[in-house]
């Protein structure tokens, strides 16, 4: 049972599969590094369906996926001594590509108890004068963790006393969240800071397109342009390919995205059912993403009981990855019987109530 995936296991909407066969019997030549016009036109009309946002076409850089486009902005702007802060749990990239980079990563453990969310006062006590940047990842991977309005505009309050500091808002499971309130990306909740912020999303989770590698950032204009002449040197573009079918993804039919959303929740709730007989873990709640992430109980190696669960024939991540020891990643990115099976296997492994 592999619940370690970190990518739906659905298929591309039928119109994105559409749109890519009729293209790929024509032409498809270079576009330019920042992507073709088209793609940025409907990756604005996207971040202002959805984020009430308003971008012009120089504010945005299209890479090979979010991650390339992160790690376009890293290079593009660390030097040595920099410092980027990191809350904790953590896409497991983000600290390597600060170091690949030159830059220092400086992790902030957030705990369970605020909802594994970065807190004001936290902020407040990592930031130096060698900040360059700081990484907001909501709904986080591997927690699921959101922040409402409040909460945003909080951090951002933090922000203003730090001017030189630049604020990377991954929001890639922006759309995959089980809350019927609006999304609140830092880049609306704080206009005054915009010239500060990289707003970065994709296709990858929300449309299940993981392999077509289409990503996006969008910022001020001139690190859009730095991260634009880091993407011509690195790979020239990404797929013209792929960039039409993230077009028809974008600017088709988005029913898709509701109808999925209610799938997870199901398979959600599906695997906190199964896993609240087993005394040996503590299951938050997640708020949006396709994770789950429980506490083991104190002084237990996570490494080892992922080892464990291997022998008893389910995969996980152990959270030590994530820079949380002591907990799980389990993907529900899959079937619920499959979830339910796996589920009960760790449930019977590390031990369940009477």
């Amino acid at each position: 049972m592999d619940l370690t995936l970190g990518e739906p296991d659905f298929a591309p909407p039928a119109h994105v599969a559409e749109a890519a066969v009729e293209a790929a019997g024509g032409p498809l030549g270079y576009t330019p590094s920042n992507g073709m016009p088209r793609l940025r036109e409907a990756v604005r009309r996207a971040v202002g369906r959805y984020r009430g946002l308003d971008y012009a076409d120089e504010q945005v850089a299209v890479g090979c996926g979010a991650k390339q486009v992160i790690f376009n902005a890293f290079l593009a702007t660390i030097r040595p001594g920099d410092e980027v802060v990191i809350p904790a749990p953590y896409w497991a990239s983000y600290p390597d590509m600060v170091s690949l980079c030159g830059g220092s990563p400086v992790v902030v453990p957030c705990r369970a108890g605020s909802g594994f969310r970065l807190t004001p006062p936290d902020l407040a006590a990592a930031l130096t004068p060698r900040t360059r940047w700081v990484v907001l990842n909501a709904p986080g991977n591997p927690s699921g963790a959101l922040y409402d309005r409040e909460q945003v505009e909080a951090l951002a309050e933090v922000f203003r006393a730090h001017p030189q500091v630049l604020v990377l808002s991954d929001e890639i499971y922006a759309h995959i969240r089980y809350s019927q309130d609006p999304y609140v990306s830092i880049a609306a909740a704080a206009p005054d800071l915009r010239d500060r912020i990289l707003l970065v999303d994709g296709v990858s989770k929300a449309y299940a397109m993981t392999g077509w590698r289409v990503g996006w950032g969008l910022g001020p204009k001139e690190l859009i342009a730095r991260i634009s002449v880091v993407q011509g040197q690195n790979c020239t573009q990404t797929s013209t390919l792929s960039q039409i079918a993230a077009v028809a993804a974008l600017d088709g039919p988005q029913d898709v995205l509701a109808e999925r959303n209610g799938i997870y929740r199901k398979r959600r709730n599906a695997g906190l059912a199964a896993l609240a007989s087993c005394p040996a873990l503590t299951v938050p709640v997640p708020d949006g993403a396709f994770y789950l992430f429980p506490k083991l109980a104190d002084a237990v190696d996570d490494v080892a009981v992922a080892d464990r669960l291997l022998d008893a024939g389910v995969a996980t991540v152990p959270g030590s990855a994530f820079g949380a020891p002591g907990h799980l990643r389990l993907s529900f990115a899959t079937d619920v019987a499959t979830l339910e099976e796996g589920c009960r296997r760790i449930a019977a492994t590390l031990g369940v109530r009477s």
